[in-house]
């Protein structure tokens, strides 16, 4: 069995993007409940060294969607700095969630073998698309979307790993 660079992608936003969706639904909908502040979730911290709870959010759409738009252009950056309310965060996963339904697997599959850089000031990374997306964005996304998970679940949130998972693709 082979796997595409499609379904190793594509497929994976579109199981987990929703999830975390439901996750950030859950979580508002819990600090809502109890008088937790959404502003003071957005600015929090695990630690005083690692970015927000914002950052996080962000980097979830930025290595999905972002992702694909930067190999289709051949560079890819950080995120720019996007001062979002807690609605704002949660619009911008569903604006990445819908914007990964837009690549075909044609299209995604025919990045396979494409040059492109992953650029952050001075420093430049070169990268074979496919080595891009597997080895650097696809860990990259789902670190933050663990620590969006665990950030929300760390303030109280009622969820599980099966609101992480989403829905896997089973053999129906």
């Amino acid at each position: 069995m082979s796997t595409s660079l499609y379904d190793a992608t594509v497929g994976t936003y579109q199981q987990i993007l929703p999830a975390i969706e439901g996750v950030l639904e859950k979580g508002r909908a819990h600090c809502e409940e109890n008088g937790i502040d959404l502003d003071d979730v957005i600015g929090m911290q695990l630690i005083d060294d690692m970015l927000p709870f914002r950052f996080q959010v962000i980097s979830v759409a930025h290595h999905s969607l972002g992702a694909l738009k930067g190999v289709e252009a051949g560079v890819f950056s950080p995120p720019p700095s996007l001062e979002l309310d807690y609605a704002g965060l949660q619009g911008l996963v569903a604006e990445a969630r819908e914007g990964v339904t837009q690549y075909s697997a044609e299209k995604v599959n025919a990045f396979e073998g494409n040059p492109m850089e992953f650029r952050m000031g001075s420093l430049v990374m070169p990268f074979k698309a496919a080595d891009f997306l597997l080895t650097f964005s696809l860990p990259n996304f789902y670190f933050h979307a663990t620590t969006t998970y665990d950030m929300l679940r760390m303030k109280g949130t009622q969820i599980g790993k099966r609101d992480f998972m989403g829905r896997p693709r089973l053999n129906r």
